[in-house]
């Protein structure tokens, strides 16, 4: 198994008290084999983009760690699920980066759905939902034992409770789309979009969507990750934060800060990857993504 390296950190202890500063952090902040979309849901069965409350990039609060959702799934059910990083779950320490090695917290944690969170409280509840899936917990239990997969894949879902379900629209915000899943990795220069919200900005939306270029795929991570920068870096809280490519397909989630030999960089996992991964030991019949109720327009 790969043990942790210097080259990328997340936040310290999420259950610590304060949040979590970028030089010692990924990106949550604490406080007090498909590659299609699913046809599961109808779109019309959403709340309007401009009034939905669960869409991608809503802060997301897990026993006091603040990260960002990704992108909205179902299944052959007809559950949704909006996705994070598994790291916002996780129980360990900053330099935890070894997914295999990570402790995570229980499927079935709670977790809510927020708005306005920032350094002085985790702002208005939206929602809540329970985690239903998570790549770290899963590694551990199923003895995952490569280095590029235990390293960079970082993802986990919370299913939306019931109650709750009307109050969702897959869309990301300023952007939308998703209009698919990239399946070909970025080349150097790629555009990139994403849609961050860290209580670290207290709030201030103008700040969320951000722009960048891919730096190319790392070939040594077998297409596990993408580097890339923005020009607002994602920040601790814009962990598990959704990427889109140049055409709108989803192309990644947000997982750490690069230090070295990159620094400032971000590091995304490969959604197409992930997803397959979650397919194949989740448990979770007919899960996929949800492409977005709105066209891709990407502004920036």
């Amino acid at each position: 198994m790969r043990t942790p390296t210097p080259r990328t950190t997340r936040p310290g202890s999420r259950r610590a008290a304060a949040v979590a500063l970028l030089g010692s952090a990924a990106l949550g902040t604490a406080l007090a084999t498909s590659t299609t979309a699913s046809a599961q849901t109808d779109p019309g069965a959403f709340a309007p983009a401009a009034e939905a409350t669960i869409t991608p990039g809503t802060q997301m609060y897990t026993e006091g760690a603040q990260c960002t959702s990704n992108f909205v799934f179902d299944d052959a059910a007809g559950n949704l699920y909006v996705g994070y990083a598994a790291h916002c779950a996780g129980t360990g320490a900053a330099t935890d980066t070894d997914g295999c090695l990570a402790d995570s917290l229980p499927l079935g944690t709670r977790v809510t759905f927020n708005e306005g969170g920032s350094l002085l409280g985790e702002g208005t509840r939206l929602g809540a939902g329970t985690l239903a899936y998570s790549s770290w917990d899963t590694m551990d239990r199923i003895g995952t034992s490569d280095a590029n997969t235990c390293a960079y894949n970082d993802f986990a879902l919370v299913r939306v409770d019931v109650a709750d379900v009307g109050k969702v629209n897959p869309s990301v915000p300023f952007f939308g789309g998703p209009t698919g899943i990239d399946t070909d990795g970025t080349a150097a220069g790629d555009r990139v979009h994403s849609y961050g919200n860290s209580s670290l900005r207290g709030g201030l939306e103008l700040l969320s969507p951000k722009t960048g270029a891919s730096l190319g795929d790392d070939p040594a991570t077998d297409g596990w990750t993408h580097p890339l920068y923005t020009v607002t870096p994602g920040v601790p809280g814009d962990s598990g934060s959704g990427f889109l490519s140049a055409d709108g397909t989803a192309v990644g989630t947000l997982s750490t800060l690069g230090l070295a030999p990159l620094p400032a960089s971000n590091n995304i996992g490969d959604l197409a990857k992930e997803l397959a991964f979650a397919q194949q030991h989740s448990g979770i019949d007919g899960l996929d993504l949800v492409l977005g109720t709105e066209p891709f327009d990407p502004v920036l």
